[in-house]
């Protein structure tokens, strides 16, 4: 699978601008690279995020997404992982990724389900409530966004049902880059899948973006990796590695899951 990531340096309150330049860059991804995938980052509608005006800029229940983004994977015949935008849903706004197959069909709709409260996602969105996995060309992915990535036990649930290729589309800063690139190493060596990591670049108001997309192999090799500045990286993702490497180490088979779950209060 070659999947094409794209590192798009989004205007913070600007999704007029940022719609015209996301479809730009994918257009400009397929002409050139002719991937089979192709993603954008986090919140790549309005930035990450402008408190004042949420409501007024984002989405309404992902229409406009939806609208360009469906008609653009099935005109390309391409998949689409468009990021995540801020989406207005029943009166709630949440952080939204959609996925389009080949043929243009919504096949996954996400909402962020951990909110990073120490810049106080949590007081504008919504908590999403389930995990998704999918499938684009016979391959089964799974996507979280940004903050997800932390959390060990949405990641290993994804690995459970059996994902081989997980993406993750994030608005990551500068100042946090080295667990960034840790985090998506970790989570791709633990769990025997391969991540497509997305993130933007640019400034999100007076914080730099980290930048550092990157397709990372079940070995924790990294096949491609983008400096800070917008661009379109592009590598292939050979699936067959996957079972080569739980056959090799099979870690799956050697889990001991009933001494994971903590069930009560712990003994001394």
């Amino acid at each position: 699978m070659k999947i094409s990531l794209i590192q798009m340096d989004v205007r913070l309150g600007e999704p007029d601008f940022n719609f015209a330049h996301a479809e730009e860059l994918v257009r400009r991804a397929v002409a050139i690279e002719h991937p089979d995938v192709v993603t954008l980052p986090e919140a790549w509608n309005v930035g990450f995020f402008p408190k004042g005006h949420l409501e007024e800029l984002a989405d309404q229940n992902g229409a406009r997404v939806k609208q360009v983004f469906g008609a653009l994977a099935k005109e390309l015949s391409v998949n689409i992982i468009a990021g995540s935008v801020a989406n207005l849903r029943d009166g709630a706004l949440y952080n939204t990724s959609f996925v389009f197959d080949r043929s243009g069909n919504l096949v996954a709709e996400y909402d962020k389900t951990h909110l990073f409260t120490p810049s106080g996602e949590h007081r504008f969105f919504t908590l999403g409530n389930h995990v998704v996995d999918f499938m684009l060309d016979g391959v089964h992915c799974g996507l979280v966004i940004c903050y997800d990535i932390r959390f060990v036990e949405l990641v290993r649930t994804l690995a459970l049902r059996g994902i081989d290729l997980l993406f993750v589309v994030a608005q990551w800063p500068e100042m946090r880059g080295f667990h960034w690139d840790t985090l998506n190493r970790a989570r791709a060596i633990e769990n025997q899948i391969f991540v497509a990591c997305t993130n933007a670049s640019g400034m999100a108001g007076k914080i730099k973006n980290a930048g550092h997309s990157a397709l990372i192999d079940p070995w924790g090799e990294t096949l491609v990796m983008g400096d800070d500045t917008e661009c379109i990286l592009t590598a292939e993702a050979d699936l067959s590695v996957v079972q080569n490497i739980r056959n090799s180490i099979n870690a799956y088979r050697d889990r001991r899951p009933e001494l994971y779950e903590i069930t009560g209060k712990q003994k001394n």
